[in-house]
């Protein structure tokens, strides 16, 4: 038997944290909390990883440049906390996003998932925003993948991707049934932009889309100084499920985990006994 999937979706505040051992101390705290309620697969916001640039002098964490060149040195770390956590823990962690500088000289936005086994993979954002393109110089990545879990596959969909249909369409139909969208927005129109294009997402795929944002100030950092959003997972809009499609919602301004147990298998049921069938009926728009 497949153990339920119980979902936390961080609400994520920027700190200035100084030193890697008070990053650690944060993220264990914070990965212990989760626990406590159950959780066995973690989701955390895209761009969280940006507070790490407080390690370093102001001229790195005052500069965009400056400090995309300077995170690359704690990429290792970031990555052997946590496949090590991953696997002390049996979670699934979806470790929000950090930028990664490839061999031909672009820096992507990058979402890792890392496994209870040790082993990780990842998906690259792929529609960039004006500030990402225009002044922090991120480039897009080249595809769109699935991962694979012990839940089954699931997709991701870093903030401004889930704005967008067919990205999201092409890993539902390579077998997603959970899209997880880290996001980091610095208003309340850029939360409810995304907000709302993950449950249309959900609405269109009759799947499950769970939002994970970054939250308050930090002043000192020229990249994520104001982060505004709430984490939720979104349902289809039918039997069984909620009335508005909101499964649960955090509360503004509150760090801490928003949690649910979700039941994959149970999407086959309302897309094929369900009272639409928007999941099926995806290609019928394509006749016009």
């Amino acid at each position: 038997m497949t153990q339920p999937l119980v979902l936390a979706c961080a609400q994520y505040s920027i700190d200035f944290l100084g030193s890697w051992p008070a990053f650690e101390r944060k993220l264990d705290r914070l990965l212990a909390e989760a626990l406590e309620r159950g959780a066995n697969f973690l989701l955390l916001p895209e761009y969280f990883s940006m507070e790490l640039a407080s390690l370093f002098d102001e001229p790195v964490y005052r500069s965009l440049s400056a400090q995309l060149e300077a995170m690359q040195t704690l990429l290792p770390d970031f990555m052997e906390f946590f496949s090590q956590r991953a696997r002390r823990h049996g979670l699934h962690i979806l470790a929000g996003t950090i930028p990664v500088h490839l061999a031909d000289g672009r820096f992507v936005n990058r979402a890792y998932l890392f496994r209870p086994d040790g082993s990780h993979d990842w998906q690259d954002k792929l529609q960039m925003t004006r500030f990402e393109k225009e002044q922090w110089h991120i480039s897009a990545g080249d595809d769109i993948r699935v991962l694979d879990t012990a839940f089954g596959k699931v997709g991701v969909a870093v903030c401004y991707d889930s704005e967008f249909p067919l990205i999201v369409r092409r890993q539902v139909e390579a077998g997603a049934r959970l899209v997880l969208v880290p996001s980091c927005t610095d208003t309340e129109a850029g939360f409810n932009r995304v907000r709302i294009g993950s449950q249309a997402r959900s609405l269109e795929n009759q799947c499950f889309v769970a939002q994970s944002p970054t939250i308050g100030q930090a002043p000192w950092s020229e990249a994520v100084d104001i982060n505004t959003g709430r984490a939720a997972i979104y349902t289809p809009v039918d039997y069984g499920y909620p009335d508005d499609g909101i499964l649960v919602m955090g509360d503004a301004d509150q760090p801490g985990w928003v949690v649910a147990t979700l039941d994959l298998d149970a999407l086959e049921t309302v897309r094929t006994q369900g009272q639409v069938f928007n999941h099926r009926d995806w290609d019928g728009q394509l006749d016009y």
